[in-house]
């Protein structure tokens, strides 16, 4: 069961990365006129994804409570 953490915690960092150098990429883009709306788009919607795949992650590592 450690060893499904361990892998769970480092899917999870390198989610985190990924959602990281994704906004460094999205702010850069926008510093930059024209902006590809297409390209910027896809990057959010990617970036999106990433936060809503770290939360599950996070889930996952979070003892169950019993109410």
């Amino acid at each position: 069961m450690d060893l499904d953490l361990e892998l769970i915690r480092q899917k999870l960092e390198a989610v985190k990365s990924e959602h990281r150098d994704l906004d460094d990429v999205i702010e850069r883009l926008g510093e930059h006129p024209p902006v590809d709306q297409l390209r910027l788009q896809r990057l959010k919607k990617r970036k999106l994804m990433l936060k809503d795949q770290m939360a599950q992650l996070e889930s996952l590592l979070l003892p169950d409570i019993i109410a």
